[in-house]
């Protein structure tokens, strides 16, 4: 099997389609749809990568990410922050909050893909 990420998207299209791109790719995807039990959900399935929506309807993603740094097992899980909202000031908070890489949606397929593989330190697999 693939590596895993968690996938904490509370926006059904967006984590579907998120979901098909990176099992495509050869990823095992688990779905959270908010930010209660993310923490925990992270420390149980150890996942190689989070990609962390920004605005979820319970717990802020800044909120999560700071229990995910807060966690030794989690602390070093490599998080790609995502968020519709794009300015600088959502870049920056995530980045003092340890956010890894910081995407604005909407967002190319291609690029989601890039940037995981990147943050996983994964080439991109042979297609033929």
């Amino acid at each position: 099997m693939g590596q895993h990420v968690l996938l904490i998207e509370d926006e059904p299209n967006i984590a579907e389609a998120i979901g098909f791109i990176l099992s495509r790719d050869g990823w095992q995807v688990t779905h959270l749809s908010t930010g209660t039990g993310a923490a925990a959900t992270a420390q149980r399935i150890t996942p190689d990568l989070i990609i962390l929506d920004h605005m979820l309807p319970d717990l802020s993603g800044l909120e999560v990410l700071a229990a995910l740094r807060g966690d030794p097992s989690t602390a070093a899980t490599p998080v790609l922050m995502l968020t519709a909202r794009g300015q600088s000031r959502d870049r920056e908070a995530a980045a003092r909050a340890g956010a890894d890489s910081f995407m604005a949606k909407p967002f190319a397929n291609a690029e989601i893909l890039a940037e995981v593989r990147a943050l996983a330190g994964r080439a991109p697999v042979a297609r033929g």
